[in-house]
């Protein structure tokens, strides 16, 4: 069943029979209970009367019965003779003996000299009813050639004469079984209506619930169809789980579409960029190559190490949007920044280090940081004047390497533009040579990737300040990558 909506329905149709025959049947069994208990209840009477009637000492063929239709009666003694019976009685069951024909009574025995009273005659003529609360039976008795079932109840009595009798007098069971009769009827005939009805309503409700979704699954088809992503999925005014899908979904859409035109402006950004230094390279080589004395050779160095360099760095955001995770080795900030700066030999601008706070450490990729360091360096160091300085220090739980330069700064409204890949602002920080606009939107990504953050302000002295600020380690070192 591959119907979201037909296994709602049946399901709801399944919970609801169950629920509806277990209420049904509980019904049927507390009613049966009910009036079963109100049949022994007669019963009981007619049983008491009769043996009232025992006590008082009237004789067995003299006794009143009663309707002997609604209470048939039968009388035993101690050794279960039948002693009488109700007019009319032709068969019982139920009762301890099926004998309906009355057998001549024992002798009554002789009376002690307890049952005397003062003046030496014989004790009052009076027996007594049990107060003990009756046994109960179910059976069937036939009276005047017709045969029903009846609840039965037994009552010992003892007459005048000191013999022990019981009495078994029945109530129709009929009503019982009709009233049962008649609710279980309405049951079964109620029941099928109630389930169609369910399963009816469930199957409407879901298909009303559900319509949004086959909405948003063929405009999802759609989209897929014509791989045009700047298409959404509507929307339903409700504020129901079905709403929250299409705006989730919607949001998928939109970061796809950023994610996918993003790709395409790398892969085609990546592509200008390349072919200029190939270009490049490709032409002193075949002008070598026909004219081997006009061969520029450190051009083509150049060239090479232009292209190493951009290739590098298209690699880098490649392994960082497949979303690869820095390793977690400790790091001293300190002396990775003093270790970068001593390798910068050939800088025009010199480097001003300074460290606070005790050699600080972060956890992260030494390599990437490293990378990281070295563009903000090459960056100052393209648009300082005079100077550049790196200062390390402690600031809210974490670790900040500002570098300055005294150039002339980044425009406010161009300060996040600066972030993005591909990306070089004309006049005073237009792209000198060997320049892709990579360096500041790899340093950025590299610090988000560590938990951190990178900002540029105005410095102090006027120019560029970029801040990198990173998280301080905390627990034990872990094995990191480069």
């Amino acid at each position: 069943m591959r119907s979201v909506r037909a296994r709602a329905a049946l399901g709801a149709t399944v919970v609801v029979a169950l629920a509806l025959g277990a209420a049904g049947l509980a019904v049927l069994l507390v009613l049966r209970a009910n009036l079963t208990d109100q049949a022994g209840l007669q019963a009981e009477v007619a049983a008491r009367e009769v043996a009232g009637q025992l006590a008082l000492g009237v004789p067995h063929d003299e006794l009143d019965t009663g309707d002997e239709e609604e209470h048939p009666v039968q009388v035993t003694d101690e050794d279960g003779r039948v002693v009488a019976v109700s007019k009319d009685l032709e068969a019982i069951s139920g009762t301890g003996t099926d004998r309906v024909a009355p057998q001549p009574p024992r002798p009554a025995p002789a009376p002690d000299d307890d049952d005397r009273d003062d003046d030496g005659g014989a004790a009052p003529d009076r027996g007594e009813v049990s107060a003990d609360d009756p046994d109960f039976t179910n059976g069937t008795a036939t009276v005047d050639g017709d045969r029903a079932d009846y609840r039965f109840a037994s009552v010992e009595a003892t007459d005048p004469d000191g013999r022990t009798l019981t009495v078994h007098a029945g109530a129709p069971l009929a009503a019982e079984q009709r009233a049962v009769r008649s609710v279980r009827s309405a049951m079964l005939t109620g029941l099928p209506v109630v389930l169609l009805v369910v399963a009816g309503v469930t199957w409407l409700v879901t298909r009303r619930a559900l319509r949004p979704v086959e909405g948003i699954r063929r405009e999802m088809a759609a989209i897929t169809a014509s791989e045009d992503l700047g298409r959404r999925v509507p929307e339903p005014d409700s504020r129901d789980e079905v709403a929250r899908l299409a705006r989730t979904t919607n949001e998928t859409l939109t970061a796809l579409e950023a994610s996918v035109e993003r790709q395409r402006r790398f892969v085609a950004d990546a592509s200008h960029e390349l072919r200029s230094p190939i270009a490049s390279l490709r032409t002193q080589l075949e002008v070598g190559a026909a004219h081997p004395e006009l061969l520029d050779v450190p051009g083509a160095v150049v060239d090479t190490v232009r292209l190493q360099a951009l290739a590098a760095d298209l690699l880098l955001l490649a392994r960082l949007d497949a979303g690869e995770r820095p390793g977690l080795t400790g790091l001293e900030l300190g002396a990775l920044v003093r270790e970068e700066v001593s390798q910068r030999v050939g800088d025009r601008v010199p480097v001003a280090v300074s460290v606070r706070g005790g050699g600080p450490e972060v956890a992260g990729s030494r390599g990437q940081l490293a990378r990281v360091l070295g563009n903000l360096l090459d960056n100052a160091e393209r648009h300082a004047v005079r100077s550049v300085t790196v200062t390390v220090d402690r600031e809210g739980g974490g670790v900040v390497v500002a570098v300055e330069d005294d150039g002339a700064g980044v425009p406010e409204a161009e300060r996040e533009r600066i972030f993005e890949r591909f990306v070089r602002l004309d006049d005073a920080r237009a792209r000198d040579d060997g320049g892709a606009g990579l360096g500041l939107a790899i340093a950025r990504d590299v610090a988000a990737r560590h938990g951190g953050r990178l900002t540029v302000t105005d410095a102090p002295g006027g120019g560029a300040r970029f801040e990198l600020w990173l998280p301080s380690r905390t627990g034990s070192p872990a094995a990191g990558g480069a």
